[in-house]
């Protein structure tokens, strides 16, 4: 069997549907970052057990979840509470080996929705998420934003899909929450231009997840780098075929990277002490 751990701070609108997305589940624990709000109060509700601790950064907070956590099984599916477990992806879950044999962890695709509408074009789809781990078979590094988990061993897909609710609290909370993962990741990219690119190797290997990785760390070194995102989601991607939502969703793409862009102009510009 899996124990499942949801990601929260927050999220009292989002919490009742990943949970009942994930009823099939009887150890389920929300790792919460204090939340202001009813999250850890319907969580309780619903019965399952809650673990709070102070949030870091994102990779810091998944590996807290993984390794100080009691939990009753060892495989571990990771949650954001605005993701749904769908129906395929539960029955393959359910049908997993008690060991980790042979693979020690699982990749699975997401469907993210945008103004009632599945937007696969403009999304990266399918894009693999490293989300079910062999608890003592992987870690995370004290990665700002976009972790990634290190696992010992290999990793298999799962044909089932996590639906991503992404927008459910709103435009306002997705430009808020994208202006703080720009300044997270305007960080974590200056920190890659200022070393060698070791991930460069994996632009054409068969792992997607580290193939993902590879593209996005080119990415930190091309000039006009949010007009090419657009062009390359809304053109080269498809994006168009996803109709009015699709070109409002690229544009929303467009205006994340040009804020990290000039977040890590920013930055190099306080580093040699000129003023901004």
């Amino acid at each position: 069997m899996i124990s499942v751990v949801i990601l929260t701070y927050n999220e009292e609108v989002n919490l009742p549907g990943c949970l009942a997305s994930v009823a099939w589940c009887d150890d389920i624990v929300v790792f919460d970052s204090f939340s202001t709000d009813r999250t850890v109060e319907m969580a309780q509700t619903a019965g399952v057990r809650v673990v709070q601790q102070r949030f870091e950064n994102y990779g810091t907070q998944r590996e807290a979840a993984r390794a100080t956590v009691a939990y009753r099984y060892p495989w571990l599916l990771f949650l954001d509470a605005d993701e749904r477990v769908d129906e395929a992806l539960k029955q393959e879950l359910l049908s997993l080996p008690s060991e980790p044999s042979p693979h020690a962890a699982y990749r699975m695709r997401r469907k993210d929705h945008f103004m009632g509408k599945w937007i696969r074009h403009s999304t990266l789809y399918p894009s693999w998420f490293t989300r079910l781990l062999w608890r003592e078979k992987a870690h995370y590094e004290p990665r700002s934003v976009h972790e990634y988990p290190t696992v010992e061993g290999s990793t298999g897909n799962l044909r089932g899909h996590l639906i991503h609710f992404n927008f459910n609290k709103g435009l306002e909370d997705w430009l808020a929450k994208h202006n703080r993962y720009s300044s997270l990741e305007a960080s974590e990219d200056v920190k890659s231009l200022a070393s060698k690119p070791d991930s460069w190797r994996h632009l054409f290997t068969l792992d997607p997840t580290q193939r993902r990785r590879a593209l996005k760390e080119l990415s930190f070194r091309l000039p006009f780098r949010p007009l090419l995102r657009f062009l390359y989601m809304y053109v080269l991607r498809g994006g168009f075929l996803d109709g009015s939502k699709g070109f409002t969703y690229c544009r929303l793409l467009y205006f994340y990277e040009l804020m990290i862009v000039l977040k890590m102009q920013e930055s190099e510009q306080k580093s040699r002490g000129l003023s901004v």
